[in-house]
């Protein structure tokens, strides 16, 4: 049997396929959603879960909450005697989830299907599976959450051709996905978003408008009065969470809310969480056109959308999706609990157990490899359908040049720089004259999204094969700056491209026309000579000025120039050889 397990920033949920049903599970409380909240005390197991939770009031140094936002991450965080990583910590949460399944089965589960948002990179990926495989399963698939959610609510619709974008706003992260159900296929057409994104950003903006550690006086907001008392100052940070979020579940329903706590009695309207909350919700806006953009539709074309998350209960979020895609949103799925499904119903796909369900998911950002010149070459577009093969075969730029350094780069800008780094190895080979080595580089994503490198010597097929478990240490708002400077940079980048271009082709053509006007000798008129310097001195000038158009421009003109010289020095070799 294998369980389907939504890793979640705020809660986690776990399910298996049940007579052909998903069922989710609940644990001695008989609770669905297990709080993804990790307690350490002074001695004994660590707590996971509502336990966990509630010692977070009492004990907040010691207790971890949103680890999902640290995945990938190479930092260690101090707990007690010890050091534990993100994956270390996310294992525990895991655990408890099977542990909870197998008391409910009776039976042991030790396969698994864990879903992640679709914008993690290659190395938030590779840790999610390190820490299922900590917590004692073999990881059959990593999938991503809009993709889990759009499997849940097309179960009904298999027979239907229809596209829908998935809206996952969570505690931790925000997805957008356009995906296309076709009788039974579900084909990721784009994904975007922003692994910085969520409820937790909406809870520390309330948590920073409620000045706790202010003395009584009026809030500065008409709309909000607020009563705060010098023993306010006393409440942890872990205690402002769970007061501002308790609001913001209840306000859900209500206009207004009164939140005791001992002493003190908070007051929040929903007018003011929205004016809160607009300008981070308000960022989702952008993922969402570029995703239809890439999928290369119009809102209008869409079937229906989707929501995912529990804070995609708030009517302010309702509201604005129905502005960005003109249609009201589909709110028939469980905000809590698709994603979830949807990975029991994808685990029920590999054992067997569900039929005629094909998944095609896409990689979210391109790949490749540095080339001569500082160049991104681009060997898997982003949005490639997954799983699949990709390579190329690239040549020495050098003479006697002894191996090749293939630098794995991942983004989406022309130039290697401003990419970001995934590893280097390197593949000796013979010393060989320029261009004449020949080494093949293969790209291939697995179905859970992680890259693997295999690079080739054709000649004497001597091989590396590399995993790439882990990216640079980049913080989540940087892959969002990143593909907006791809945008906003899109002109210049692809001028720098043409223009390094121009610049190796020019490289290697001023010698080479310098060379054979050595050797022309007398072939040529003093004309004709004077004309290809002339446009031999137009390239240099060109290179100078860096303008890539011009430099082109005088490649070109230096090519016609040089035509007849070419020609001659073909009949004077011609005639030597005889």
């Amino acid at each position: 049997m294998i369980a389907g397990i939504d890793l979640g920033t705020t809660n986690s949920l776990i399910g298996v396929m049940d007579a052909g049903f998903p069922v989710l599970l609940a644990d001695s409380d008989g609770e669905r959603l297990t709080p993804s909240v990790v307690h350490f005390p002074q001695s004994g197991e660590p707590l996971v879960g509502r336990a966990a939770a509630r010692m977070g009031t009492l004990d907040a140094a010691h207790t971890i909450s949103s680890i999902k936002r640290r995945m990938g991450e190479r930092t260690r965080l101090p707990l007690r005697d010890r050091e534990f990583s993100p994956e270390e910590i996310s294992a525990l949460i895991l655990k408890k989830l099977r542990a909870d399944a197998e008391r409910a089965l009776g039976q042991t589960i030790d396969r698994a299907v864990i879903t992640v948002p679709a914008y993690f990179n290659d190395a938030q990926r590779a840790a999610t599976k390190t820490a299922g495989e900590l917590a004692g399963f073999t990881v059959e698939r990593i999938l991503n959450e809009p993709t889990a959610a759009a499997l849940a609510y097309g179960l009904d619709k298999l027979r239907d051709r229809s596209k829908i974008a998935v809206y996952d706003f969570g505690g931790g992260t925000f997805d957008i996905s356009i995906l296309e159900l076709n009788q039974g296929v579900f084909q990721v057409l784009s994904t975007n978003g922003d692994t910085r994104l969520g409820g937790d950003d909406l809870d520390a903006a309330l948590i920073s408008d409620f000045r706790f550690d202010s003395a009584l006086r009026p809030h500065p907001s008409a709309n909000l009065p607020l009563s705060v008392s010098l023993r306010s100052a006393q409440i942890s940070d872990w205690q402002k969470r769970e007061l501002v979020n308790a609001a913001k579940h209840r306000l859900s329903e209500e206009d207004a809310v009164e939140i005791p706590h001992g002493a003190d009695v908070y007051r929040l309207t929903r007018a003011r969480l929205e004016e809160l909350a607009r300008p981070i919700i308000d960022r989702t806006r952008a993922h969402c056109l570029r995703a239809l953009a890439d999928a290369n539709l119009a809102p209008g074309e869409l079937d229906a959308v989707i929501l995912v998350g529990g804070q995609t209960r708030m009517p302010l979020i309702r509201r604005i999706v129905a502005e960005i895609f003109g249609r009201e949103p589909d709110t028939t799925q469980h905000p809590d609990e698709a994603v979830a499904t949807g990975a029991t119903l994808q685990a029920g796909v590999l054992s067997g157990a569900v039929q005629n369900i094909v998944l095609l998911d896409v990689t979210p950002l391109s790949l490749g490899i540095e080339t001569f010149g500082g160049l991104m070459n681009v060997i898997i577009p982003r949005n490639s359908t997954i799983p699949l093969k990709a390579g190329e075969l690239f040549t020495n730029a050098v003479a006697g040049q002894q191996a090749m350094l293939i630098h794995v780069l991942q983004g989406e800008r022309e130039l290697a720089k401003d990419n970001w780094p995934l590893g280097q190895f390197e593949l000796p080979f013979e010393p060989a004259p320029k261009g004449q080595a020949r080494v093949g580089v293969q790209f291939e994503i697995d179905a859970n999204g992680i890259l693997h490198v295999l690079v080739r010597d054709t000649k004497t097929g001597a091989e590396k094969k590399v995993e790439m478990t882990s990216a640079v240490d980049v913080s989540d708002e940087a892959v969002e700056k990143m593909l907006e400077d791809s945008l906003e940079h899109a002109f210049e980048d692809v001028n720098a491209r043409i223009f390094t271009e121009a610049k190796l082709k020019a490289d290697e053509l001023i010698p080479a026309v310098s060379a054979g006007l050595e050797k022309a000798g007398d072939l040529l008129s003093e004309t004709e000579r004077v004309e290809i310097q002339t446009r031999q001195q137009e390239v240099e000038s060109a290179i100078a000025i860096g303008a890539a158009q011009p430099l082109k421009s005088a490649i070109a003109a230096l090519d016609a120039a040089t035509q007849r010289l070419a020609t001659l020095l073909i009949e004077k070799a011609m005639r030597e050889a005889r």
